[in-house]
């Protein structure tokens, strides 16, 4: 990005649509909505769509130069591998948590560039947490009601690796994923939907969250983005950095950690 005005309206942008989104969300929230099947057999609701069409036509009219990859629009996903930058939306992820009713989804709006997720925004409506990037290196949660000068930094914890706090997938645990959490010494481990789990680390709740099943960029992005201003890291198994912007836009298995958690391999 060219200077701090640029960064201070794309996130001023992006943080706006979020909690647009959400509201939007929560109005199909208290509906009973319709489940339909993706292609892919992943479900989708109106309330995805709805939210996708408000945050895509927002960053379309605010940011013409920037194309906008979103789930769901499987036309966009192309623009990925041919931009250096671009934003990238899952605009309702977690949509079984949605369904399910249980409050841990969110939406997800970041800023790639040049394979990095360099700012994001994450809301969860269902619990009004509103977590973002500042700045690359400032990560905050604005408490509800929603006032920007009343934010709060978030710092990853400094880890006690004889009594980690492990976070997981609630819908996507496998047996992989147990045996790579049982070998660390884990004192609590807390389930979780969607990208929440990268800002429970970035707010210093949880230590370590391993993904060892499939997940796609748009899942993955905006806290990944929230994570890393926070001081976290994302990497690979073979400890190499997770790029955006990949044919097909599958993410390899991962690991999110505060950087005082001493890895074991996989």
């Amino acid at each position: 990005m060219s200077d701090r005005t640029d960064v201070s309206e794309i996130v001023d942008e992006i943080r706006a649509l979020a909690l647009q989104a959400g509201a939007e969300i929560m109005r199909f929230y208290a509906t009973d909505f319709t489940v339909e099947s993706k292609d892919d057999a992943t479900p989708v609701t109106d309330a995805d769509r709805a939210a996708d069409a408000i945050i895509v036509a927002g960053l379309e009219a605010r940011f013409p130069g920037i194309p906008v990859v979103t789930e769901e629009r499987a036309e966009s996903h192309d623009a990925a591998a041919a931009a250096d930058r671009f934003f990238l939306v899952d605009p309702l992820d977690g949509t079984r948590e949605f369904i399910g009713r249980n409050g841990e989804f969110t939406v997800n709006i970041a800023l790639i560039e040049n394979g990095a997720p360099t700012l994001g925004v994450v809301y969860a409506p269902a619990v009004d947490r509103l977590f973002y990037t500042r700045a690359r290196d400032h990560a905050v949660e604005e408490p509800a009601p929603h006032d920007p000068n009343a934010c709060r930094p978030l710092s990853v914890s400094s880890a006690d690796n004889t009594a980690l706090r492990v976070v997981a997938s609630r819908s996507h645990r496998d047996p992989a994923t147990d045996d790579y959490i049982g070998r660390y010494r884990v004192t609590e481990f807390h389930s979780a939907g969607s990208s929440l789990k990268f800002c429970l680390i970035a707010a210093g709740e949880a230590d370590l969250y391993p993904r060892l099943g499939r997940t796609m960029e748009w899942d993955t992005a905006a806290g990944h983005a929230v994570l890393s201003a926070a001081g976290g890291k994302v990497d690979r198994l073979d400890g190499g950095p997770l790029h955006y912007g990949k044919p097909g836009l599958d993410n390899p298995h991962f690991i999110a950690y505060s950087p005082s958690v001493t890895l074991i391999a996989a």
